[in-house]
C-alpha cells in the first residue's frame, strides 16, 4: 500500500474507535504504520514482522474480523484487539488493527445493561435485535424493549460476539438471529428486515465485508 492508500484507511478508521487507541496496519507479512498511544504501545516499528499469535496475524490468518484478548508473551505486554483483514477482489492484503490496552470486563461478557427512563435493565446479548448510534450514546433495541447504553457504538463492538453480531453501516450492528430477510437494494448495498419489523441499511462501505460474513 502506498502513502495515500495508509491515509485513507487512517481517515476511516478513525471514526470508528475511541481516542487513545493504537492503531497498526500490515500488508499480509509486516507492520507498514503504527500510531502508538499514551494508554499501550506495543513498540512496533514499520518493517517489523507480523507476530504470529498477535491480532493481526489471526485476522489474515482466519480472514474475517477479530476481538481478542492477547497475552503478554506476543509483545511484552497485554493489550486487547481488534483488528480487520483488507480484503481486495477476495483476496487479503493486509489488516487493521486497534489496540486498547485492558481486557473487557467479564460482566460485560454475556449482558448489556440499558436505561430506560429512570432504570436500568441488564439484557442478555442473544436478546438484543439491533444497535444504533443516537445522540453519542447507544440504542438498544430487543423485541420488547428499547433503551440506552452510556457507551457509544464503537467501544460496545468490543463486547459483542462475532459469532452473533455484525456491523452493517457506521450507525447500525445487528445481531444476525434477528434477521429476517436480505434484500438488494442500490449501489450493491442491501437493506436488512429485522424479525421486529425494522430495517436497516447496509451501507456500501460494509457490503463485501456482510456478504463475505454471511457467505453470499
Amino acid at each position: 500500500m502506498d502513502p495515500k492508500e495508509i491515509e485513507e484507511i487512517m481517515n476511516v478508521i478513525k471514526e470508528f474507535f475511541p481516542e487513545n487507541t493504537s492503531i497498526a496496519i500490515s500488508d499480509t507479512k509486516e507492520y507498514i504504520y503504527y500510531q502508538p498511544s499514551k494508554l499501550v504501545d506495543l513498540k512496533i516499528k514499520p518493517g517489523d514482522p507480523i507476530k504470529e499469535g498477535s491480532a493481526a496475524y489471526k485476522a489474515i490468518q482466519y480472514g474475517k474480523k477479530i476481538n481478542t484478548y492477547i497475552e503478554s508473551d506476543v509483545f511484552g505486554v497485554p493489550y486487547y484487539g481488534m483488528s480487520i483483514p483488507l480484503i481486495t477482489e477476495g483476496e487479503i492484503k493486509g489488516a487493521v488493527t486497534a489496540i486498547f490496552p485492558q481486557k473487557p470486563s467479564p460482566f460485560l461478557t454475556n449482558y448489556i445493561t440499558i436505561k430506560i427512563d429512570d432504570c436500568w435493565y441488564p439484557i442478555k446479548h442473544s436478546e438484543v435485535v439491533y444497535l444504533e448510534t443516537q445522540l453519542r450514546k447507544t440504542f438498544v433495541k430487543t423485541m420488547d424493549k428499547e433503551g440506552f447504553h452510556r457507551l457509544n457504538l464503537s467501544d460496545l463492538e468490543l463486547f459483542l460476539s462475532n459469532d452473533r453480531f455484525i456491523r452493517c453501516h457506521r450507525s447500525y450492528i445487528v445481531n444476525i438471529d434477528y434477521i429476517d430477510e436480505i434484500q438488494p437494494d442500490s449501489h450493491s448495498t442491501f437493506l436488512l428486515v429485522m424479525r421486529d419489523g425494522t430495517r436497516i441499511p447496509v451501507s456500501q462501505r460494509y457490503a463485501s465485508y456482510f456478504r463475505r460474513s454471511l457467505g453470499f
